[in-house]
């Protein structure tokens, strides 16, 4: 699950991390209001959605007067905000934050994540803030530092300081910097995040280092231990298919290919992933109707994929062994008759029951292709949906 700047920020803070002072606000009076009360005489106008580069989409913007507050926050709330990360589409403007201004002498960068090479928490700090990481580590790849912590211990002063004096910092700042990054540790930790990202940190003209942005996201099977931070949830920034199957206990991942994939497990969905590539189609999804999905539950699976426009083939490939085959079975017949199926639809069953699964979709009259296996079910959808374009 993701979070606003200005929730991550808000956390971040009970925990001692240093940030600028700010407010959000859904209006533009609201935003003139919190601008007010930070005092200025500079302020930031920013965008508040769950993606990057809001900078150079026009999302943010520093002004030095209430009437350029009012000006930018009309101008940035409702827009419909394009970056890199948004896609074409792009995402409308619901909220922005009003921040105080900052005298920024540097600005780095510092990330945390669980590492699963090493089955740690890694920390990441460049001297190269405001950039993507991605691009920092595919140009110039030296430039960052990474430190494992060892869960056993956590996160030691001299692993900060590490950090800090790999950045660059000194006098002031590295205790600044020691502060901040002990305090993230501790936040990331204690939240079961799985990702925090500062982009950038910065270091401010009297020594102090701070986070001037900030990413967090969480452990989406942890939230159970925090529902403060599942209340943060904002709905309207997530994939509605994703949302919807959520709601039904379905593991669904949107992707960019054409072919829908319905499966029953994830390494065997990741699997059938793999070998549709390796035929020459592209997965339009990730799901996981899971071990126990009844005929329902596979009905909506359906119409989750099939919500999907670049969807032009669906490949179903289920192992029965928690999961009966005659059960899926009853949910595909029952799907593709309620949504009125128009894209190849290819069956692969296995295990239990399989015969009498087969035979409900023999008997159902509809235009289902049978497997005998995973590479020919992945053959045969690859080949159905380049006949049918």
């Amino acid at each position: 699950m993701n979070i606003h700047e200005y929730q991550a920020k808000s956390l971040l803070a009970k925990y001692g991390v240093a940030v600028p002072k700010g407010g959000v606000a859904y209006t533009t009076d609201e935003a003139v209001a919190a601008a007010k009360e930070l005092g200025g005489p500079i302020w930031v106008v920013k965008a508040q959605i769950h993606a990057g580069g809001r900078g150079l989409g026009g999302g943010v913007k520093v002004v030095k007067s209430m009437e350029d507050v009012e000006k930018m926050a009309g101008e940035i709330l409702g827009m419909t905000l394009v970056t890199h990360q948004t896609g074409p589409e792009g995402k409308e403007v619901k909220r922005v934050y009003i921040e105080d201004g900052c005298d920024i002498a540097r600005e780095l960068y510092l990330g945390m994540l669980v590492d699963r090479a090493t089955n740690q928490v890694t920390v990441m700090a460049s001297t190269e803030g405001g950039m993507e990481i991605e691009v920092v580590a595919a140009n110039t790849p030296e430039k960052i530092i990474m430190q494992s912590i060892d869960p056993a211990t956590g996160m030691q002063a001299f692993h900060a300081r590490k950090l800090a004096f790999g950045l660059g910092l000194k006098g002031k700042q590295v205790g600044s910097a020691v502060k901040l990054i002990m305090a993230l540790y501790k936040a990331f930790n204690e939240t079961d995040a799985s990702m925090v990202e500062i982009n950038p940190l910065v270091v401010t003209a009297d020594d102090q280092v701070m986070a001037l942005d900030a990413k967090v996201n969480f452990d989406d099977n942890a939230l159970y231990r925090h529902k403060d931070i599942e209340e943060l949830r904002d709905e309207d920034e997530e994939d509605p298919a994703e949302l919807e199957a959520a709601k039904h206990d379905l593991n669904y991942i949107k992707l960019d290919g054409s072919i829908g994939c319905m499966v029953n497990g994830a390494g065997l969905a990741m699997s059938t992933m793999d070998i549709i590539k390796l035929h020459g189609g592209d997965p339009a999804n990730f799901l996981d109707v899971g071990g126990g999905a009844t005929k329902e539950r596979v009905t909506e699976a359906f119409k989750i994929i099939l919500s999907d426009p670049n969807v032009e083939g669906i490949l179903v490939n289920i192992f029965g062994g928690i999961m009966r085959c005659d059960v899926i079975a009853d949910g595909v017949v029952a799907a593709a008759r309620e949504v009125s199926l128009h894209v190849p639809l290819v069956v692969r069953l296995a295990g239990t029951n399989v015969e009498l699964g087969k035979q409900i979709m023999a008997d159902s009259g509809l235009p289902i292709i049978s497997a005998d296996d995973l590479d020919d079910a992945a053959e045969k959808v690859v080949k159905a949906v380049k006949e049918a374009a």
